[in-house]
Parts: C-alpha cells; structure tokens; sequence
C-alpha cells in the first residue's frame, strides 16, 4: 500500500529536507515518527521537493510504501504525536502504487517573503528574508520577466546541485507588495538547487538600483554562476508545495496560499 502525506515544517531549525548522518533533517523526524507510530523500521519517504537548511514548507508531499493497514485519520494523529512542534502532518491519503510524489508532480511553487525595514525583523526572525534599502517593484518586475519560459539557468545554479540538465521552465512570477513586506510568488516545472536565492540575490540587487532590469538577460544568458549576485538569505523562502492533476483526488487544499507571514492577500 502506497500512502501519500501533507506535511508541513517550518525549516528554521533543520538541516533541509533531506536524510543527514545528523539526524537534524525534516525527512529524519518524519521517518523516525512514522517508525514509533507504526512499531515497525522506519520507512523510506520520498517528498516533491527537497528543501535547504532554514527553507520552509507550508505542504511539502511525499509518499511511502507500508503493508499496514490504517484509516487515513490514524495516520495524521498518530504519527503527529512523535513529531516535533514545528513539523506536522496535515493529510494522509492512500494512492495507486502508480503515485510518486515528486515524478507525479506537474509544477512546484514557492513563495519568498521579504521585509523592507531600516531594523532588522524580530518577530518575524527566520521567517522572513530582511533589506534595510528601499526596493522598486516596477524595477523587479520588469527583471523577472527575462526568466519567464524555458532557459538554461545554470547562472543560478549551485555548484553541489544534482540535477541533471539546468533547463528549467518558470511559469509565473508574480510580485507583490504588502506593507512593509514583499511577497514572491516562482511556479515552475522544477527547480535548480539554490535557484530561487540565487534569483531573489539578483531582485534585491536590481530593487534596490544597484543593477538595471536588463541586467538580469544578461546573468540568464551567460550561463555562469560568477556572473549572479551572492545566493540570498534561505529564511524568507517556503515551499508552498507541488501542483497534481485531478486524476489523483488528492486533498484540495494543496498547495495553501491563505497564509505567509505579513503578505495575507486579499
């Protein structure tokens, strides 16, 4: 029996999605979650998207394979109760051994969330990316449509990236200013390691005049992570989660836009 899961984390104290010797990763706590709740090994999860050290996710998806049998329910209490306070379960819901959550996926979308503040956020600390400049949006937008369709983005790629082609297609960017915050919005087919701070770098600097809005052509067309400004803070950025087509009935509710910390919209 395959089950899939809706998980949501906030990522400030963990070493990133992925299984480290630490221990101190979100795919660590799940599993071993899952190992308590089911009194058997812990299971193998795989996600949608991997995330990096301090990068949230409002509803990460992944799936593993169990021969026990349990109510879709039992799975979210159950394994809720071994979880730590900052990890949870939202849904579980058995799926056709056909279903892989990151194969499956049809998009991925993240949200990065931004302060603009003379003093650096309190509250919000870890949660939210922070520039004491002021940003132009009209500057930002104007950039971010020289990355809009399918290019090589290797200019914004991790040198410990694994994936194997940097061709990537971004769908929409949309950005919006909410107060004192600016909010983010990246759909795409996937994602490169590190992509979208490396991006956010390039925003920040075109907001805040450093560089122009055409400068960004030119980092997308020299194809070399030299040229790009430094990879921005990871606290500001979430994963919101992957898109699925209809077929696979999963819970509506994937991914959430209702809520990101300062940029509720209406």
């Amino acid at each position: 029996m395959r089950i899939a899961l809706g998980i949501s984390y906030c990522g400030t104290h963990y070493e990133g999605w992925q299984s480290q010797s630490s221990g101190r990763t979100v795919q660590d706590q799940l599993q071993r979650a899952l190992g308590q709740f089911m009194a058997t090994p812990s299971p193998n999860v795989l996600c949608a998207g991997r995330t990096d050290s301090g990068v949230h996710g409002l509803m990460q998806v992944a799936h593993f394979d169990t021969d026990l049998a349990r109510p879709d329910s039992a799975w979210v209490r159950g394994t809720n109760r071994y979880l730590p306070t900052d990890i949870a379960i939202q849904w579980a819901q058995a799926v056709p051994d056909t279903f892989h959550s990151r194969a499956s996926a049809l998009t991925r979308r993240y949200a990065y969330i931004l302060l603009e503040s003379p003093v650096r956020p309190s509250m919000d600390a870890g949660r939210v990316g922070w520039v004491f400049r002021s940003l132009s949006g009209q500057a930002m937008t104007a950039a971010a449509r020289h990355l809009l369709g399918e290019h090589d983005f290797s200019s914004f790629r991790a040198a410990q990236c694994q994936a194997h082609s940097p061709v990537k297609t971004l769908h929409r960017i949309q950005i919006i200013r909410h107060g004192r915050y600016w909010r983010f919005d990246f759909e795409g087919n996937a994602f490169l390691h590190h992509m979208i701070r490396n991006i956010m770098g390039c925003l920040v600097m075109i907001g805040q005049g450093t560089r122009s809005p055409d400068w960004m052509q030119t980092v997308l067309q020299a194809r070399s992570r030299e040229v790009a400004a430094p990879t921005f803070m990871p606290d500001g950025l979430y994963f919101l989660g992957p898109t699925y087509g209809a077929d696979w009935h999963l819970p509506a509710d994937t991914p959430p836009f209702d809520w990101l910390p300062g940029a509720t919209l209406t």
